[in-house]
């Protein structure tokens, strides 16, 4: 599986999972396949509808709410479920920053405009498999201008793999304030952890050290240094979690 490493606002190398090809016409083949149960689910309650009140207004209306639906549905889905469509959800992958955050609005209606270049001109589809097929990330033409691209959300590494149990019961966390962090925010310190192990820069565990501390607003005992800092909170928030868990 390729991966793409980005350097993140906090200056943190990160590496992602990047969709397949494969993944992304999956993903728009269940999207197509949404597309043909919504006409014909509209076709036949518009047909119905006319019949029923002996006019073709009501055939007319659904034709329009299924051509907004054809012609927004990427861009909906998207916007509102961060980054995924109902097929790109399915398929476990989802559009994100060339800098590892969420596009913002502008970004993903970019993306959506090129849709006509690379969906709608020439055989349809064939330019957008063209350029992801070329192109290093892969990104179609619309994730080139928009400054996006498509990763996989199944996280490189699980849990279960990061997530350090205390031996014993009586353990008391360092930093209760741990748990107000999520799965998601281990992941990514778990990453910066073994980007320094691989790399020995030891850069990015100060920076997200730093980022730990302002967001939950502690210090650390005088004596301890940021990497066991970011173990502690790791160890902290597997304690927590598990405690909560048995209740």
């Amino acid at each position: 599986m390729q991966t793409i490493k980005i350097t993140t606002s906090q200056n943190i190398d990160i590496d992602y999972e990047v969709a397949g090809l494969g993944e992304r016409i999956l993903a728009r083949l269940i999207d197509l396949a949404i597309f043909v149960i919504l006409f014909l689910l509209g076709l036949f309650l518009g047909i119905m509808a006319g019949i029923y009140a002996q006019s073709e207004t009501m055939v007319i209306v659904a034709y329009v709410v299924f051509l907004f639906i054809l012609v927004f549905y990427d861009l909906g889905f998207e916007i509102f479920m961060n980054g995924q469509s109902i097929g790109k959800r399915i398929m476990k992958i989802r559009v994100i920053s060339l800098n590892g955050s969420q596009p913002n609005v502008g970004q993903y209606v970019l993306r959506w405009l090129f849709r006509i270049v690379d969906f709608a001109l020439i055989e349809p589809g064939l330019v957008a498999l063209i350029v992801a097929a070329v192109s290093e990330k892969p990104q179609r033409l619309g994730d080139i201008v928009a400054g996006t691209m498509l990763i996989r959300t199944t996280p490189r590494t699980k849990m279960n793999s990061i997530v350090f149990m205390p031996m014993y019961d009586g353990y008391q966390p360092v930093f209760p304030l741990a748990a107000q962090l999520n799965d998601r925010d281990i992941e990514l310190i778990h990453e910066v952890i073994n980007s320094y192990q691989k790399t020995g820069n030891n850069v990015v565990v100060y920076n997200m050290a730093q980022r730990v501390k302002e967001h939950l607003g502690i210090q650390p005992p005088q004596g301890m240094n940021d990497m066991l800092f970011l173990q502690t909170i790791i160890k902290d928030y597997s304690h927590i979690s598990a405690q909560a868990d048995t209740l």
